[in-house]
């Protein structure tokens, strides 16, 4: 089965031509199942960029995948046209009284401010909130993971002296987790942050550490309390969006290595490998199966004891 996109969203077209089944939602509505309603609340400046690339992860498996791009109510996007916010997303009070079967909440370039000074934090731990009475399974991204585990648990994010940047390898510490149906023992993930949570904050709130790395620490752990995932690196990344992070920063002169372990020969006249793509489907599919097998059919029922 396809994820159910508007026709006009930029990601369809993509995606399609990628060979990801996408269905219109014209086309959805004569379909006699009920889809999983997933939420995106999408804290990226290139919206269109993000919002393509977790479309196209959680639509690669058999279920029909009812995906809504969700905003702050009130930031406005500097990256984004208006015109494309005002159509495809719909602002979390317009939201907030629906249920959702699962819900992203993606990072944000803002890793370096205290949760506290985020002009959106109010509403954002709104959000954060609402998730335990609304939504069935919550998936936090990067500092959208790091966000969770701060306001849930008290679980501090601590500034690195250097930027963890490029490929890393992370260890499988727990092969028989639901999430990790079909890991390596271990695999390569794109890594780009300026911060961290450490293990033991992480262990001693009761969290449990299912892929991780001695030098970049945790990388997805699970909140069992909570009914969440998080996870502090990129899965999610093009090819050749490490690429573009650098070339950006080296544009606008901000200091920055070239991101280790990416280019053949940590050369970046030479095109980037992927080497993530398999083990990305693997995680969002196997966290899409894990909604499909627990929610409630009735709707309703989500979020309740």
């Amino acid at each position: 089965m396809p994820i159910t996109l508007p026709r006009d969203l930029p990601a369809y077209d993509v995606l399609d031509g990628e060979g990801v089944m996408v269905m219109s939602e014209d086309a959805a509505t004569r379909q006699d199942i009920r889809p999983l309603r997933i939420g995106l609340l999408n804290l990226m400046p290139m919206k269109i960029t993000t919002e393509t690339q977790f479309a196209r992860l959680i639509g690669a498996t058999p279920l029909q995948i009812d995906l809504t791009l969700i905003r702050m109510s009130e930031h406005q996007s500097k990256h984004t046209s208006p015109a494309h916010m005002e159509e495809f997303y719909r602002p979390f009070q317009a939201v907030k009284n629906q249920k959702f079967d699962g819900f992203i909440i993606t990072g944000s370039p803002i890793e370096h401010l205290p949760f506290e000074e985020v002009t959106y934090w109010d509403e954002l731990r709104e959000i954060m909130d609402w998730t335990q009475t609304n939504v069935h399974m919550t998936f936090g991204v990067c500092w959208g993971g790091m966000a969770m585990a701060w306001h849930f648990h008290g679980v501090e994010k601590h500034l690195l002296p250097q930027k963890h940047f490029g490929c890393f390898r992370i260890r499988n510490e727990d092969p028989a987790s639901p999430y990790l149906r079909g890991f390596s023992d271990d695999c390569v993930i794109p890594v780009s942050r300026w911060t961290e949570v450490r293990r033991d904050a992480v262990e001693a709130a009761g969290m449990k550490v299912l892929l991780g790395s001695d030098e970049t620490g945790p990388c997805l752990i699970e909140d069992v309390s909570h009914r969440a995932i998080h996870i502090f690196n990129h899965f999610e990344y093009d090819s050749d969006t490490l690429q573009r992070e650098y070339e950006r920063d080296v544009a606008n002169g901000t200091p920055i290595n070239v991101p280790g372990n990416y280019y053949p020969d940590d050369d970046p006249a030479r095109r980037p490998l992927n080497r993530w793509r398999s083990h990305a489907h693997l995680l969002y599919g196997n966290w899409i199966n894990e909604i499909y097998q627990t929610t409630h059919f009735d709707m309703e029922m989500i979020g309740r004891a």
